[in-house]
């Protein structure tokens, strides 16, 4: 019974992953430059970007190495891929655009959160409760699985009947994987130079190197939980299926133990790390090159908004964006470049509806039996797991209630219930309509969302994502040091994406570069890793 209430937990934590969470105003962060410190660039301000900068202070004061961060952001606000965003434009309605959760293993995030005193608030606390159904699965033609807000009996009965050992054998493996991948935060491994050596010591090139699929039948898991349960949360964690994404990414999406969330956003954690490591931070600035001089520091030219280039001269920089989308020049050219990885294109639609999602679209006979959130999985006998467009038929990755609001809309104060869409392809009218069960407008090959009624649609919001890359299964990824004085954390997104693995590649960076300080600078101090993390530790 608890290992299936364990289950239960975990298949509600995937249902909070796409919640949202209160917000306040993104506020850009200021601070002034110190005058005869080590120069250090940082482009990008997510948490890749905010936790190096976050650890660099925190190395440098333990080391006595006086230290200049300048954090260069090319959008107008701090978090990359965490942000929020206001239902109506009211500010008492925010939910996550885009990520919305991190759990109890995830040590940087939760150290960060106590130390800036962030309220920390658990997933289920934002349910909405307004179906007898919590959660269910859907292939395109029927509900493969359901679950109820309370697990009874009955259901634990039938939990049992069809997938028999495979939910145990699922939270072993997940506890087994996750036990080595937390190696990788504390000495002989941290800071680690080569990210492809210590996925092979810790022997999780096993998970890597091989797709979901084949690791999860390698140890044991059915099929029908593999397919029904599994690769509903890769879908809508990470948009691909069991016979395309990696083993590792595949368990770390069942490692949902303690989700929480950030009120008024998790951006507010690396808002108050980019705050503490007293950073100066450019907002709306873009670098556009990189240059050697003679003397091993680097010149970064910027532009700020229209304003004409500048250029600043550091001694150290960091990439803490994808390197390919970053568009900087670099002169004289590496000598190799990180591999170009494609992303996935997720489109996110957020959309108020005075309409419930229509229990006829899904074949339903009563609006109460319409699950609150609704995930995908592929239909038996349909063989598009290896595929980048393997959506299959039911066309999206899932959609969720998020909550439920009063608002005033022509004229007429009702409740209006917020929706949230993943899916591989902008939402068409046609499609909106249909699961609200309303008229659609007039047929046309290009109507959006926005050519719905308000009384139909009352306020939506559309974002397109380059939001994480295809895991391809592979044994090597890229190096942490790119040149000289150049730092690059992309090399982790093809092992594990997520906000607190990039805040992971920030911390070890951060580590790598302290390493060599000492040779440069010949500090009093040098970090001791073993006391760093012993101290860490006992602070959480």
């Amino acid at each position: 019974m608890q290992l299936y209430q364990e289950l239960l937990c975990t298949l509600f934590l995937i249902w909070a992953a796409v919640l949202g969470t209160d917000a306040y105003s993104q506020i850009p962060l200021r601070s002034e430059t110190d005058i005869g410190a080590r120069k250090v660039a940082i482009i990008g301000a997510g948490s890749a970007g905010a936790s190096t900068a976050y650890y660099l202070r925190q190395f440098a004061d333990y080391s006595d190495i006086p230290l200049n961060i300048t954090v260069f952001e090319r959008s107008h606000y701090v978090g990359g891929r965490s942000i929020t965003v206001d239902v109506f434009n009211d500010p008492r309605y925010p939910v996550e655009l885009g990520a919305s959760i991190f759990v109890s293993v995830n040590y940087n995030l939760m150290e960060a959160a106590k130390r800036f005193d962030l309220k920390i608030s658990g997933a289920p606390q934002s349910r909405p409760e307004e179906s007898q159904a919590m959660l269910g699965i859907w292939d395109g033609e029927r509900f493969v699985y359901v679950q109820s807000h309370s697990m009874t009996w009955w259901d634990t009965a039938k939990l049992l009947w069809r997938y028999g050992l495979a939910p145990i054998r699922t939270q072993r493996l997940t506890k087994n994987v996750v036990g080595k991948f937390l190696n990788l935060y504390k000495p002989p491994y941290f800071p680690f130079q080569s990210l492809s050596s210590a996925v092979v010591e810790l022997e999780l090139h096993k998970a890597t190197a091989v797709t979901g699929a084949q690791f999860l039948e390698a140890n044991g898991i059915s099929d029908s939980f593999s397919s029904e349960i599994i690769q509903a949360s890769t879908r809508v964690n990470y948009g691909q299926n069991l016979g395309l994404i990696h083993g590792l990414e595949t368990i770390v999406c069942m490692a949902t133990d303690g989700a929480v969330a950030i009120e008024g956003g998790n951006w507010r954690i690396f808002s108050g790390m980019l705050d503490f490591s007293g950073a100066k931070l450019a907002l709306n600035t873009t670098v556009t090159s990189i240059t050697r001089n003679d003397d091993d520091t680097l010149t970064l030219s910027h532009i700020t908004n229209n304003s004409p280039p500048s250029e600043t001269t550091f001694d150290d920089v960091v990439i803490a964006a994808p390197y390919q989308s970053s568009g900087i020049e670099i002169s004289p050219a590496f000598e190799r470049v990180p591999d170009k990885i494609p992303y996935v294109k997720l489109y996110v639609t957020l959309f108020a509806s005075p309409h419930q999602i229509s229990q006829a679209y899904f074949n339903l006979s009563n609006q109460n039996e319409v699950p609150e959130m609704i995930l995908t999985t592929l239909p038996k006998g349909v063989d598009l797991g290896s595929r980048e467009d393997g959506v299959g038929p039911t066309g999206f990755w899932s959609i969720s209630l998020l909550r439920v609001v009063d608002a005033l809309v022509e004229g007429s104060l009702q409740n209006h219930y917020v929706y949230k869409v993943f899916s591989p392809e902008r939402l068409s009218a046609e499609f909106v309509a249909s699961i609200l069960g309303v008229d659609s407008p007039a047929e046309s090959e290009n109507t959006t969302i926005g050519d719905l009624p308000s009384h139909h649609v009352s306020w939506f919001h559309e974002k397109t994502w380059h939001s994480y890359p295809y895991e391809y299964p592979r044994q090597t990824f890229e190096e942490s040091k790119l040149e000289r004085n150049v730092w690059y954390t992309g090399g982790i997104e093809s092992f594990i994406s997520t906000m607190e693995t990039s805040s992971l590649m920030g911390m070890n960076v951060a580590g790598l570069m302290a390493n060599e300080w000492p040779e440069i600078l010949r500090p009093s101090k040098r970090v001791s890793w073993s006391r760093w993390f012993e101290q860490r530790n006992t602070e959480l």
